[in-house]
């Protein structure tokens, strides 16, 4: 089996199994569940097509659903916004124009190096493609780690999570953290299967991580638009900060990633309080 017909199998199993059939609106057979989740005939009904089309597509077989059948099985299957793009990305049925190869080197617009300068009290990140850091400014640097001090390969978000010791002591909620950067990254992967680079970085935390392999075997997939995480910050104590991303324009790959605490809190002024012990300006990300 190929490898992304493999990824279409395991995913569709996998949310299958996750399934609630209380709430698809089924009524009871009075058939004993052995295992948890919808049966195959199941989502088959609710997606308005046949049991044997759904159990070929589940076995990986080369067929192609109309959009409008993948729309119908990622209902069936209760799957949020970021699992209908996942399932529409390993099924290669999108509805609109067909995605451009991404460039093998990323780089940031000198305006939004401006832009982050401007932003001297916020901390503030630039995501590419595989969670690479493109940029961090001085009070993302004093927050979680000075990317800037890392080789060109190593400065990527997920790496450091999972790779660098600290981060499961600066993150209270570490293994969600952790959870996060992989079903991220599982979604940039089923929409850039071919991308070596990504695939390389999968393969090098599979080996290095247990928790890694473990959650990558989960099929799971997360589109990160907004959050909070939890700090047990070295210099400031406890803190959490919420994070809001902001797309470009333009540049899909790209993802800006804006961190607060809410004003009065004691976040905030355990945020203020870095601000005035880093005031010296760090260098930019090349």
């Amino acid at each position: 089996m190929a490898q992304n017909n493999r990824e279409l199998a395991d995913f569709l199993k996998r949310a299958r199994s996750q399934s609630d059939p209380s709430r698809a609106g089924l009524p009871p057979d009075g058939r004993v569940r052995r295992v948890p989740g919808l049966r195959r005939e199941e989502v088959a009904l609710l997606a308005g097509v046949s049991t044997d089309y759904y159990a070929r597509l589940e076995q990986g077989r080369r067929i192609v659903p109309s959009p409008a059948v993948v729309e119908a099985i990622g209902r069936a299957l209760g799957l949020d916004v970021a699992g209908q793009a996942h399932l529409k990305d390993l099924i290669g049925s999108r509805t609109g124009p067909a995605r451009r190869r991404p460039a093998d080197v990323q780089r940031l617009r000198p305006g939004l190096y401006q832009l982050f300068d401007s932003l001297d009290g916020v901390p503030a990140l630039a995501l590419g493609r595989r969670t690479d850091v493109l940029a961090a400014n001085r009070m993302a640097k004093a927050l979680f780690t000075d990317f800037d001090a890392m080789p060109p390969p190593q400065r990527n978000y997920a790496r450091w999570m999972f790779l660098a010791p600290e981060t499961r002591s600066l993150f209270v909620n570490w293994e969600t953290q952790a959870r996060v950067a992989v079903e991220s990254l599982r979604l940039e992967v089923g929409r850039n299967p071919d991308d070596q680079a990504t695939l390389s970085l999968v393969t090098e935390l599979r080996t290095r991580s247990s928790e890694f392999d473990r959650w990558w075997e989960e099929h799971r997939v997360y589109q990160r638009t907004h959050g909070s995480k939890r700090l047990l910050h070295p210099l400031v104590g406890e803190l959490t900060v919420e994070y809001e991303t902001v797309a470009l324009p333009g540049d899909p790959d790209t993802a800006l990633f804006l961190y607060t605490a809410e004003a009065g809190s004691a976040s905030k002024q355990a945020l203020d309080l870095l601000a005035s012990w880093t005031l010296t300006s760090s260098p930019r990300a090349n």
